[in-house]
């Protein structure tokens, strides 16, 4: 009878070793749940920095170093903020209430949108017009990081070489018009509160909207100013 219970104790100690064994293989570790939560806090922060950029995004993301320490209240941001969150990504995310501890994750983004191809042959020194764009939609990924996407960034631009009907517009292949020549005779306009006065001055290089550009008044006094329009400039204070 002591045998039979003795081989009882043993199988049912035999058992709960196994269920517990079962149950801590079915469960994640907190370590795996962490980064998980990591991932997902850098995949969502993606998703609302590509939205902008077209209609649908396709994220991967590298899995993190199981190496590295747990990242507590994970605060994910660009590296590189000038950069379009498309193709290969690096972001950073900061670990901790105070921030301090900083990780790297690699992440490959797709984003599917739309975005404009000359729809004719367009010579060098043409003005782009609406008339001479198309709309196509693809993977803005497959896209040099030197196209232009928007319209808005095209229109009133003037091409500084040929540009085939069907490709996309490279940003060195436009240059905003000259509203100002050198040798000129320019407005130069400074205000303040409760002022405004203008002044007539000689340009002395040729500039586009936003460009600054000096100015000469009478024989040696020099200044720069900021184009605002056709033969007009503005003294930013």
């Amino acid at each position: 009878m002591r045998y039979l219970l003795h081989i009882v104790a043993r199988y049912s100690a035999v058992k709960s070793l196994l269920l517990l064994l079962c149950v801590g293989l079915s469960q994640p570790s907190w370590a795996e749940t962490s980064d998980q939560s990591l991932v997902e806090s850098v995949q969502q922060f993606l998703y609302q920095e590509a939205q902008a950029l077209g209609q649908e995004a396709v994220i991967n993301i590298a899995p993190p170093s199981p190496h590295l320490p747990t990242c507590i209240q994970p605060t994910p941001f660009l590296t590189n903020p000038n950069q379009a969150p498309i193709g290969r990504v690096s972001v950073g995310v900061r670990c901790g209430a105070d921030g301090r501890q900083v990780r790297y994750l690699q992440a490959e983004v797709d984003v599917i949108g739309s975005y404009v191809v000359a729809s004719q042959d367009i010579d060098r020194g043409t003005l782009v017009t609406a008339a001479m764009l198309d709309q196509r939609e693809g993977n803005l990924s497959d896209l040099s990081s030197q196209s232009l996407t928007d319209q808005a960034d095209i229109v009133g631009k003037v091409a500084q070489r040929p540009i085939r009907s069907g490709s996309t517009f490279q940003a060195h292949f436009l240059q905003a018009p000259s509203l100002v020549e050198r040798g000129q005779r320019v407005t130069v306009i400074a205000e303040g509160t409760g002022f405004r006065v203008s002044r007539e001055g000689e340009a002395l290089a040729d500039g586009a909207q936003g460009e600054t550009i000096r100015v000469r008044f009478g024989s040696r006094e020099i200044m720069t100013a900021r184009v605002i329009g056709q033969g007009t400039l503005m003294v930013d204070f």
